[in-house]
């Protein structure tokens, strides 16, 4: 643990330039460069909104922000983990070539997609002053739910990190596997109520992803404090995940190379 602080420590700078020169390059050449951050999820949601509301007759109170809310979270996560498979061996050139913690790759990841996550949550805010949703001191709650969003996918992403390097096809495993969680995840309704008792609560608790997006709900639109039990529960898996994996970057780093030159 005192080494990945000291890393972090060392390594911040490193981690704030990278991910602002990859959010630059995303947008570098394009007419309307930064405003497609906005575009993007905001064309997204218009698109699952229609869907749920026409096509699958969805009624869920304050629908556009209820859908946006599930989008954004899942947006983050699947981006996160579909890129950190790959996060390494993309870079072989840095790693190759210079000493870098490796979970420090996935993290400029994190940042880029956590950057995003943020403006979409303005765009939900936007939505909700339209909606015309009460303010709540519950929406304070929004806080430490995105501190255990990052965690939890922090810890998943630097363990698929360091697997992807090694299992060329975890790739497609990861990609299939997001899919089935997608659909049940709740983004586009709600899990706890429906999906039958008892099994949708328990799906929204023992499923990060509905988990996550289900509490976002309840502070953001619903005014209900989150639960402290299983965000504790939650938190404490993610920390374990998060120390796991960064143990087996720091124990398999210096076979990387070998790998990746073999």
């Amino acid at each position: 643990m005192k080494r990945f602080i000291n890393d972090i420590k060392k390594y911040y700078k490193y981690t704030i330039y990278a991910a602002k020169a990859e959010l630059k390059s995303e947008v570098a050449g394009s007419y309307l460069g930064w405003m497609w951050w906005f575009l993007e999820p905001f064309c997204f949601m218009l698109i699952y909104a229609f869907l749920c509301t026409y096509i699958f007759n969805a009624k869920e109170q304050y629908m556009l922000a209820f859908v946006f809310i599930g989008n954004t979270i899942w947006t983050f996560i699947n981006k996160c983990m579909t890129a950190s498979v790959k996060t390494i061996s993309s870079n072989k050139n840095i790693v190759t070539k210079v000493y870098l913690p490796k979970f420090i790759l996935v993290i400029v990841k994190l940042l880029v997609n956590f950057f995003k996550l943020l403006i979409s949550l303005i765009i939900v805010a936007g939505i909700m002053l339209i909606y015309r949703v009460p303010i709540a001191f519950t929406m304070l709650e929004m806080v430490p739910i995105l501190i255990l969003l990052f965690i939890l996918t922090f810890g998943v992403c630097v363990i698929l990190s360091n697997f992807g390097v090694f299992f060329e096809d975890l790739v497609n495993i990861v990609n299939i596997l997001l899919k089935f969680t997608f659909y049940f995840s709740g983004i586009f309704y709600s899990v706890s109520t429906r999906i039958p008792a008892p099994y949708g609560p328990l799906l929204a608790r023992i499923n990060p992803a509905a988990f996550l997006i289900e509490q976002s709900r309840d502070v953001l639109l619903r005014g209900t404090h989150m639960s402290i039990e299983w965000f504790v529960i939650w938190l404490v898996i993610g920390l374990a995940i998060s120390a796991w994996g960064v143990r087996l970057i720091y124990k398999n780093e210096n076979d990387y190379v070998k790998v990746m030159n073999g």
